[in-house]
C-alpha cells in the first residue's frame, strides 16, 4: 500500500481549521477546549483570550469565566507539561487517566528537598481527603496535610519566586492528574483548591483517546513530537504509538519527508492554504503543539519570537498561517492599547492592515475593552 504524502501547507490549514482559528466555531467553552486540547492557563487571561477568539458570536472573557467558576463545564488544572491549563470538566476522566500514566522522569529536587516515592502517596492521599467537598488556600492546605502526614511536609525548603515553598507543593501536579486536585476560585489573592471529584480513565484506554485528539488536534504528528507536547520521554511515546499502530488506531503517512501518523483513516486535508491574519496570546496551543516549529516560525520570526526556542514567550501574529509578527497589550481600564510589531513583509499590504485592525477589534472585545492600535516596536522582553 502505497504511503499518502501530506504537505506542510495542507497539515497547517487542518490544524487552524480544526480549532477554530480560521474561522470562529460555533462551540461553547468547554467545546473549544476540548478541539484544542486545552488552553494554556498559567496567566488566567491568556487561556480566557485563546478560548474566546475561537468562538463565535462575539465571545468574551465573561462566557469563559461563567463555564469556568459558574457552570463547571470547564476546569482549571494542571494539564500537560504539568502547567495550568483550562480543561473541559467532560474531559478530565481522560486526561487525569493519561496523565497520571506518563512515567516520572528523575527528580528535579535537590536531594534535600526531595520527597520519597512513599511520602508522595502519603501526600496525595492526604490531599485528596483534605479537599474532599472543601475549597481551602494553599496555607490552609498546608495545615490540612501536615495534620495528616506529619511536620515533614510542611518543611520551607522549594525555592519559588525569592521565597520558599512547604515540601508537599512539588506533589500539585501529580494531584491533579491523579483526579483529586483542581483550582478553586481565588479567596481574595490567595490561591485556592478543590476536589474535581473525578475517576480516572484506566491508563490504556485514556493514553488512546489521548493520542487520538493529539492527532486529530495537530497531526500528522511523530511520536516525538507528541512527547515534547506532553514533556513525557521519548522512547515511551514511540513505544505507545507502535502499539496503537498494531492495533490499528493510528496511520502512518509521510510528513515533512519523515514518518509521521494520524488518526487511522483520517486522511482529509483542505485543497487550499490557511489565509487571513490572525493574533494569538501568550502560550496559544497551536503555537504551543504544531510542529515542526521551523515551519511555523518561518526565517526570522524564529528567533525574534521563539525567544531561545519555547513557543509562546511572546503573543504572535499569524499571517496566511504562519508566525509573521508579535504583539503586546496593556491595559489600562476599558483602554486596551495593543502594540503589533512586524516580522518581513507580510503585513505591508493595505488588506493585511485591513484584518490586522479587525483583529485587534475583536480582541478588544473579547476582553471586555477597546483596542488602540499601534504598528511599531514591541519593547517588552518574553512573557511581560
Amino acid at each position: 500500500m502505497t504511503t499518502r504524502t501530506v504537505t506542510w501547507t495542507e497539515a497547517n490549514a487542518r490544524r487552524i481549521e480544526r480549532q477554530g482559528i480560521a474561522a470562529p466555531m460555533e462551540s461553547t467553552p468547554a467545546e473549544t477546549s476540548s478541539a484544542m486540547l486545552g488552553a494554556h492557563a498559567q496567566v488566567l487571561s491568556a487561556g480566557e483570550l485563546s478560548l474566546a477568539l475561537r468562538m463565535a458570536g462575539g465571545a468574551t472573557r465573561a462566557d469563559v469565566r461563567e463555564a469556568l467558576w459558574s457552570d463547571a463545564s470547564l476546569v482549571k488544572t494542571y494539564g500537560p507539561r504539568g502547567t495550568v491549563h483550562l480543561l473541559a470538566a467532560a474531559d478530565l476522566p481522560m486526561w487525569t487517566g493519561a496523565l497520571s500514566a506518563i512515567p516520572a522522569g528523575a527528580n528535579p529536587m535537590p536531594a534535600p528537598a526531595r520527597m520519597t516515592d512513599e511520602q508522595t502517596e502519603q501526600v496525595l492521599d492526604a490531599i485528596g481527603d483534605a479537599l474532599d467537598g472543601a475549597e481551602l488556600t494553599v496555607d490552609e492546605l498546608t495545615e490540612a496535610i501536615v495534620e495528616r502526614v506529619g511536620s515533614w511536609a510542611g518543611d520551607p525548603v522549594m525555592e519559588a519566586f525569592q521565597d520558599k515553598w512547604p515540601r508537599w507543593r512539588q506533589a500539585t501536579h501529580r494531584a491533579a492528574h491523579r483526579g483529586v486536585l483542581r483550582f478553586a476560585p481565588n479567596r481574595g489573592r490567595k490561591t485556592t483548591y478543590t476536589s474535581p471529584a473525578v475517576t480516572p480513565m484506566e491508563a490504556q484506554p485514556a493514553l488512546a483517546a489521548l493520542v487520538h485528539r493529539y492527532l486529530y488536534a495537530y497531526g500528522p504528528a511523530s511520536p516525538q513530537h507528541f512527547a515534547k507536547w506532553l514533556a513525557a520521554p521519548k522512547g515511551w511515546a514511540t513505544e505507545l504509538f507502535a502499539a496503537l499502530a498494531r492495533e490499528g488506531r493510528v496511520e502512518e503517512v509521510s510528513f515533512e519527508d519523515a514518518p509521521a501518523w494520524v488518526a487511522a483513516g483520517d486522511l482529509d486535508f483542505p485543497d487550499a492554504p490557511a489565509r487571513g491574519v490572525r493574533l494569538l496570546p501568550y502560550f496559544d496551543a497551536f503555537a504551543i503543539a504544531s510542529q515542526p516549529r521551523e515551519r511555523l516560525f518561518p526565517g526570522p520570526a524564529y528567533k525574534r519570537a521563539l525567544a531561545g526556542g519555547q513557543a509562546g514567550n511572546f503573543p504572535v501574529v499569524l499571517v496566511d498561517g504562519v508566525v509573521a509578527g508579535v504583539w503586546h497589550q496593556r491595559r489600562s481600564g476599558r483602554r486596551i492599547a495593543l502594540t503589533v510589531e512586524p516580522i518581513g513583509e507580510a503585513l505591508r499590504t493595505q488588506h493585511a492592515r485591513d484584518e490586522l485592525e479587525a483583529q485587534a477589534e475583536r480582541v478588544g472585545e473579547a476582553l471586555e475593552g477597546k483596542t488602540e492600535l499601534t504598528v511599531g516596536v514591541v519593547a517588552v522582553g518574553a512573557h511581560a
